[in-house]
């Protein structure tokens, strides 16, 4: 019997891991781009200050956005009309992926702002319950915490709140859990100890809850993991605990796969397996002791997910879990249901959790501890659980060889070789970061969004830098003053360690001279109007040191060479500074060339290109811009030579590997695609 049971848990696991293999190395969305007709029941809204988001459920899960404050209610049905398409992948390297992110929750494509007709109110009793709880939370001061804990939604809570609860390592206190599970099945057992229909209502409540709470990936975890135990317990098939979250984890891939590129799932999974594992290390402990080993064995357990989504750490982690999950778990938690109940407890609650946050605020900005470490590859992460695992099950020396390979991924900045050139997809902007031997960085440009709220450098910029290990820039070089070009300076100097900025010939404006007076502030060293700059081995040289009577023409242009390659940034140049330069300099034929002004009709003469016969022209350049660029006519100046776009390819890569054909890489996919270049590439 016990043969043949490991037999099944085997076959299971294996069966479960071809198939998330067949995902994760043959991702494809296979639906196009299609106007759709679509009647069905929505099962999910988020309202934001500018928009409404709605899941659509008919055989299957569509999301749309109305850019409006649409009135709709759980459990409608309605009428929608419109173009569906898959959502788009991330364009910058190691960054989030929206579709993979969507298809964990079985939603297939995406709308913007289609037609909408109501068909039907909801009179789906569950539903109504529902949004009936949606709005009695409303009235609440404290609604944030309520919804939380109550229907599992945080869309209320703050974006800087949130992120200080992530800096901190405590914001799977917000997420409904086991932790939060346990006092609800405590209440129940309570309530009905002497019940022989306990077992029914605990189901029951569970379903319910998971109905409430639109299906939380943990939660489905726990639920599924108590079924497995209940009919292990009832059959007598003997599984232990770990056996039974094996197979926990094997039907729910089997079930949908795309779960692994869920932070939530893999979170659940991974920590209940160690907290399983450290079971004999728990036992006869105190409920302090079991706290801090419970604390830290989550916090290694941990790094690699941390690593690979967030691409920091905060070494404080594991002390914060000891103070907050016991507020958590008896004060905030339990008060939230309370209040939830007692409709007078909120103002009170509203004061003890704005307390909380204070203090979470203020351990946040503890940043001396926070470290960053760079995206670890599957093996770096099959060596750090290998040893967390034989650390826990056989000897604690093994946890030095967890702290090693952790050491080595926080400098891995330090074991980059081969210096490469990023040029980020900003939208209709310029931003490409050349990363140098050893890890020294310059950026030039930063890209902006005139008029939005939208942060480039904090949502792109930072953390790509930091997925590589990279925690400071060397060098900013800023080509001009434009805000496509310098609008996320700021934002940049303000949130990342910057030493040096560089600026073009020329008055400064006034977003210039905003600049200036944070550097100045914050001691960074600035220069402008020089003619080349030298770093380690490396020189830079700025071909453009004249002044002339507008932004563009100012343009820092900048030459160099990495290992035989030549480079030449353009900025926004016109045809007249690439005359000038022609004139001025006797320039090689560039291997990689980045075209002016985002290919527009101003830069690119024929006589300019002819001269420097680019292999690759690299145009960064917004998806559908409104200035319609890159123009027909550049198109056609630079036909024979390869085109790159940052609309087509998104984030492109060149680096460059001595004695070694070099590889162009973009990353619109899970697999990263490779082309291989001929000649010194």
């Amino acid at each position: 019997m016990i043969k043949f049971k490991k037999i099944i848990l085997t076959f299971v696991f294996i069966i479960s891991l071809a198939n998330l293999f067949r995902t994760i190395c043959f991702y494809n969305n296979i639906y196009k781009e299609e106007n759709k007709k679509i009647v069905g029941k929505i099962t999910y809204i988020k309202h934001d200050s500018d928009k409404t988001v709605i899941d659509v459920k008919n055989k299957k899960k569509y999301r749309i956005t109305l850019y409006k404050d649409a009135k709709y209610n759980y459990g409608d049905i309605i009428h929608v009309d419109g173009l569906f398409k898959p959502a788009p992948n991330n364009t910058v390297f190691n960054l989030f992926n929206y579709n993979k992110f969507l298809l964990s929750k079985k939603i297939i494509m995406i709308s913007s702002n289609p037609t909408v007709k109501l068909i039907k109110n909801n009179n789906d009793i569950l539903y109504k319950i529902k949004n009936r709880i949606i709005k009695h939370i409303n009235n609440y001061q404290s609604k944030k915490y309520i919804k939380a804990f109550v229907i599992g939604d945080t869309n209320d809570i703050e974006d800087n709140l949130l992120s200080n609860y992530r800096n901190i390592g405590i914001s799977h206190l917000l997420a409904i859990s086991g932790m939060h599970l346990s006092l609800f099945l405590i209440i129940i057992d309570l309530l009905f100890k002497k019940s022989r229909f306990k077992n029914l209502v605990i189901f029951s409540f569970l379903i319910f809850l998971l109905f409430i709470t639109n299906y939380p990936e943990s939660l489905i975890r726990c639920f599924l993991f108590m079924i497995l135990k209940y009919i292990n317990m009832k059959l007598k098939f003997n599984y232990n605990n770990l056996e039974l979250l094996v197979f926990c984890f094997s039907i729910l891939i089997l079930y949908n796969p795309y779960f692994i590129y869920n932070i939530g799932f893999i979170f659940s999974i991974v920590i209940t397996f160690f907290i399983l594992l450290s079971k004999n290390i728990l036992k006869d402990k105190s409920y302090v002791k079991k706290l801090v080993i419970t604390s830290l064995v989550c916090f290694l357990a941990s790094i690699p997910i941390i690593a690979n989504s967030f691409f920091k750490i905060n070494l404080l982690t594991p002390l914060f879990n000891i103070i907050f999950i016991p507020i958590f778990s008896i004060i905030i938690f339990p008060l939230g249901l309370l209040t939830f109940i007692f409709p007078f407890l909120d103002v009170f609650y509203f004061i003890i959790t704005g307390g909380m946050e204070s203090v979470i605020n203020i351990f946040s900005g503890l940043n001396m501890f926070n470290l960053v470490i760079s995206k670890p590859n599957l093996i770096i992460i099959l060596i750090y659980y290998i040893s967390l695992f034989l650390s826990i099950k056989i000897n604690k020396k093994y946890i030095f060889l967890f702290l090693s390979v952790l050491i080595i991924n926080i400098n891995s900045k330090y074991l980059i070789i081969n210096p490469e050139i990023t040029f980020l997809d900003v939208g209709q902007g310029d931003s490409s970061i050349i990363i140098l031997p050893r890890g020294k960085t310059i950026m030039i440009d930063t890209g902006g969004i005139y008029g939005s709220n939208y942060s480039i450098s904090l949502n792109k910029t930072i953390p790509y830098l930091n997925s590589i290990g990279i925690n400071e820039i060397d060098t900013l070089i800023l080509t001009h003053g434009d805000y496509d070009h310098m609008g996320e300076a700021i934002n940049l100097v303000e949130n990342f360690k910057v030493e040096n900025v560089i600026f073009n010939c020329g008055s400064y404006n006034d977003l210039e001279k905003e600049l200036i007076e944070i550097l100045d502030k914050k001691n960074i060293n600035y220069y402008s109007c020089i003619k080349e700059l030298n770093i380690d081995k490396y020189k830079l040289q700025f071909l453009n040191i004249k002044e002339y009577d507008n932004e563009n023409d100012n343009s820092i242009v900048t030459f160099f060479n990495i290992r035989n390659n030549s480079i030449l940034f353009m900025g926004d140049s016109s045809k007249k500074i690439e005359k000038n330069i022609i004139s001025e300099y006797n320039l090689p034929k560039v291997d990689i060339l980045k075209v002016g002004h985002h290919g527009s009709k101003t830069s690119s003469s024929k006589e300019f290109i002819n001269v420097v016969n680019p292999t690759y022209s690299v145009i960064s350049v917004g998806l559908n811009n409104r200035y319609h660029h890159p123009n027909d006519e550049t198109l056609d100046i630079l036909k024979n030579t390869n085109i790159i776009r940052t609309d087509t390819y998104g984030s492109i890569r060149f680096v460059f590997k001595k004695n070694m054909v070099n590889k162009f890489t973009c990353e619109p996919y899970t697999i990263v695609e490779r082309f291989s270049m001929q000649g010194r590439f």
